[in-house]
């Protein structure tokens, strides 16, 4: 099971500002790539020395600067301070316990947000932090690790399909919010599946495991509506602001954008309702088995109760029982305790007890 909860307390007591990597070194090494294009050129390549990057803040063209890694605390102050980042924005991009949010500074716009992936091989949920600069011309990206949901926005930019091409860096970091909410549909769907299959497991043979994988997904629930639930407000935000990095005509995609986020907590809603009610369904059915063997076990017993009182009776040591004597009194009172039997069983019966 994956711990998902990271280690705030490591910035306490630090000055405001003040870069503290807080989360997992995912990668050794830090990548860069750039990508810079317009609607004819485009260049693309990966960056050894950040100051390669540098040259891009001020030119024509649109610019994607991406960053794998965030523990290189240098590194991010020097592209920091080159494109005159406030030192908080900073300390919130290698923060990774931060919450999904938006801030519009004089010079750029910040998001932070979540982006949630399925892992095929241990089919659960993993997620990393991402941070987005959207500048005048250029939009910087800060992840965790490689491996992203942003391949189906480079293809468009490589071989210019769409708008992309034509459209500006506010469009660059639309198309890269809309490539992060998009797979999140593809994690529920995941979820779902999961959902389906422990009902069917319910209904058919409920085990003690059952129950751990009830209590992973009602954690992945509350997770996924802790990511997502406040990425409404981050896009409300950039759709509603009055922000000179956001143009008009980006903001109706924007607006399609927000559609996508509520739809995606409805979602997790839905299922986060579906898991409770399935936690219910778990417990009536443990509590139903629990109830068919003592049912079984009672009846059994008001059987035997009689049966051993018979037993009883004749059990004791009592010199003048005339019964003790007769020479069919063996078989009798067994035929009578069998009678008795058979006949309690044949009320059970009739009564659908049994």
């Amino acid at each position: 099971m994956i711990r998902r909860n990271k280690k705030i307390s490591k910035t306490a007591g630090h000055i405001p500002g003040e870069l503290v990597h807080v989360g997992e070194k995912k990668i050794d090494k830090v990548q860069i790539s750039v990508l810079a294009y317009d609607e004819k050129n485009l260049q693309e390549k990966e960056i050894n020395n950040i100051k390669e990057t540098f040259t891009f803040k001020d030119t024509p063209t649109v610019t994607w600067i991406n960053i794998n890694g965030l523990h290189e605390l240098g590194l991010i102050e020097e592209i920091g301070n080159n494109f005159e980042m406030h030192p908080l924005t900073l300390e919130d991009i290698v923060n990774t316990a931060q919450r999904p949010k938006y801030e519009d500074f004089d010079k750029y716009i910040f998001v932070v947000l979540k982006m949630i992936m399925f892992d095929e091989e241990k089919k659960e949920i993993i997620s990393e932090q991402v941070s987005l600069i959207l500048g005048s011309n250029f939009v910087i990206s800060f992840q965790e690790r490689t491996g992203d949901v942003f391949d189906s926005v480079r293809e468009r930019i490589r071989s210019a399909k769409g708008r992309i091409r034509k459209l500006g860096a506010d469009y660059l970091a639309y198309s890269l919010l809309d490539a992060v909410v998009d797979n999140y549909f593809s994690v529920l769907e995941k979820l779902g599946d999961k959902i389906e299959d422990l009902e069917e497991e319910l209904i058919t043979n409920p085990l003690p495991k059952t129950l751990q994988a009830i209590h992973n997904l009602k954690r992945d629930t509350i997770f996924l509506r802790k990511a997502v639930w406040p990425l409404r407000e981050v896009v409300s935000s950039l759709e509603r602001g009055e922000s000179k990095f956001i143009k008009k005509g980006t903001r109706i995609f924007l607006r399609d954008l927000y559609d996508h986020t509520i739809q995606t907590i409805d979602t997790i809603e839905t299922f986060r309702d579906m898991v409770s009610g399935i936690l219910d369904i778990y417990m009536s059915s443990v509590s139903n088995r629990m109830n068919e063997i003592m049912k079984v076990l009672t009846i059994f017993a008001a059987i035997f109760i009689p049966l051993t009182f018979m037993a009883g009776i004749y059990g004791m040591n009592f010199e003048f029982m005339p019964e003790l004597k007769w020479k069919y009194g063996y078989f009798v009172v067994l035929g009578l305790m069998a009678l008795v039997g058979f006949g309690m069983l044949y009320q059970f019966r009739k009564k659908k007890w049994i």
